[in-house]
């Protein structure tokens, strides 16, 4: 009968653990002029948020296992939304600073802004070489958010 319970109770707890399973992720954001990027915030699902980034642009944060996208954001600098890879638990970000289009077309503005975008993973193997990350390739993927959208007819 002792055996039996503690089998029970074994394969509880296990079961319970199968569902309450986080993901701990630690990295470095910085800004596309590599300057580290002090209490920027940390969300999942674009409302829960999760953590800061600490004054040196370094953050370690638990994450739902399920959660596969992380939004980052601060002051002065665009939102970076990343989709993370089942492996991937060291994320090193750069985010684009943001910049303020006037007396120009929401379509223009989106395309300098894609310049900027795609300068990123050229941007990412630039801090490794100075020192700043500890990877040489992002292991997310980010994708583009622009702000003007086509109009279907």
């Amino acid at each position: 009968m002792k055996k039996l319970a503690i089998i029970f109770i074994v394969l509880c707890v296990s079961h319970c653990s199968l569902y309450s399973q986080n993901k701990t992720i630690k990295g470095r954001v910085i800004s596309d002029d590599f300057e580290i990027v002090p209490l920027a915030s940390i969300m999942i699902n674009d409302t829960v948020e999760i953590g800061r980034t600490d004054l040196n642009g370094f953050f370690r944060i638990d994450i739902p296992a399920s959660a596969k996208k992380i939004l980052f954001r601060s002051v002065g600098l665009e939102p970076a939304i990343i989709e993370l890879v089942d492996t991937c638990n060291e994320v090193e970000v750069v985010m684009i600073l943001s910049g303020t289009y006037d007396f120009i077309s929401h379509k223009k503005a989106d395309r300098l802004r894609m310049k900027k975008f795609k300068k990123l993973p050229a941007l990412h193997k630039e801090a490794l070489m100075k020192g700043i990350f500890k990877t040489g390739k992002a292991c997310y993927t980010q994708d583009f958010m622009p702000h003007y959208e086509k109009k279907q007819k």
